[in-house]
């Protein structure tokens, strides 16, 4: 008995080992829980609604494609241990995501041990890229182009010298906050403070601070996510503080408004890689299917993400067909990627030797004052090519 029970452990480990023939699964990692769970469900429901698109074209292939979501909680211990779990899913051949560079980059060193690509729709810190892993790509921009076109508008188009910018402590905020202050002080003007709070409730001590500051700041810079920044600027504002903010695309979320008070989030500016549905009309028809399907407007990460799914399906369709029908490897895949060419909802999506993109947008947006995000003034449009690319 013992010996059918070690053969039978034995045939199902082959199996983990092996995976299913006739199977293909792309994982999401992003935060479905906890603060952030706003921007970490669009990432996950637009590359969803992309592969439910594909499902019937890969049937035709031999093959059965299937969504694995994985919640990394925007935290690193989270998102490594996830990215463990997926590698030794050997039906998993390609991951979108994740939300915050800070999880991004030790998540995809695991993904590197196996050739296994990702394809991010937010990832902005320099270093996700910069690593030259040749399974990591992002389709987005880079926080060294992004944190310079935030500093651009408000220094040229706003007048705004003198600055109290605030970050997060994470490799997103606190690596925005340091390209925005870099490109602000080339131009003339001054970093009044550089202050990085973990704080999610009790910002007082930093609105003394911002009361207390000389020269007197004329915009407030807080690199962080709209979980953060909400709380913050309404308590700012209810303590008479009226000075100018801005903020990147870790604001970009209808959830900021809600957090932060219609009247309190208005006006606010904020740079995003991802620009909203109105940038991109193309990606209309899509936003009418996702409210159709979830209820839900469809926001920038959304789109960003769809347009991510649909780069390692193009990628997989071209390495299927490579291998003769035949399912590919993860090494096929992630090679697949770099070779793909294609019209996306956000434009033409072209990978460098990087893994960035090679040309991408970058969105300057103003806060409405009606309460609805897709309302949002959107100031200027910016197409760049990533820093370094060959």
């Amino acid at each position: 008995m013992r010996k059918i029970g070690l053969l039978v452990a034995g045939v199902a480990a082959l199996g983990m080992a092996l995976g299913q023939a006739n199977v293909i699964k792309i994982a999401t990692q992003s935060p479905l829980s906890g603060p952030q769970a706003a921007l970490g469900e669009q990432i996950k429901l637009g590359a969803e609604l992309a592969i439910e698109e594909a499902k019937a074209k890969f049937k035709a292939l031999g093959f059965d494609l299937v969504l694995v979501p994985y919640d990394d909680q925007a935290n690193p211990d989270v998102g490594v241990a996830n990215a463990n779990r997926i590698i030794n899913d050997p039906d998993i051949l390609g991951v979108v995501g994740h939300l915050n560079s800070g999880v991004a980059i030790p998540s995809s060193e695991v993904y590197a041990r196996v050739n296994l690509v990702m394809v991010s729709p937010a990832n902005t810190n320099p270093r996700v890229t910069d690593r030259r892993l040749p399974n990591v790509n992002r389709i987005c921009g880079r926080d060294d182009v992004q944190g310079p076109v935030g500093a651009e508008y408000a220094f040229n188009n706003l007048k705004v010298k003198n600055v109290f910018i605030i970050h997060d402590k994470t490799a997103y905020g606190q690596g925005l906050a340091e390209e925005f202050r870099k490109r602000l002080e080339a131009l003339g003007g001054r970093a009044v403070a550089f202050v990085g709070t973990e704080e999610t409730s009790n910002f007082v001590p930093i609105i003394n601070q911002i009361r207390a500051a000389r020269p007197v700041p004329e915009l407030i810079y807080f690199g962080g996510i709209y979980s953060q920044i909400g709380p913050f600027v309404k308590q700012l504002r209810e303590r008479g503080v009226k000075t100018r903010l801005m903020g990147g695309d870790g604001l970009d979320s209808s959830e900021f408004v809600r957090l932060a008070g219609k009247e309190n989030a208005a006006g606010t500016f904020y740079t995003t890689v991802a620009g909203p549905v109105s940038a991109f009309p193309k990606a209309r028809a899509v936003a009418q299917r996702f409210k159709q399907k979830y209820g839900k407007d469809m926001e920038g990460f959304g789109i960003y993400a769809y347009d991510s799914a649909n780069v390692i399906l193009a990628a997989l369709e071209a390495a299927i067909k490579a291998a003769g029908g035949k399912k590919p490897t993860r090494e096929q895949v992630a090679q697949a990627v770099r070779q793909v060419k294609m019209e996306g909802l956000t434009g033409t999506i072209e990978f460098d030797d990087k893994g960035d993109n090679k040309k991408a947008k970058y969105f300057v947006m103003q806060v409405a004052s009606t309460g609805n995000w897709a309302d949002n003034k959107l100031i200027r449009v910016i197409e760049m090519a990533a820093p370094g690319a060959r």
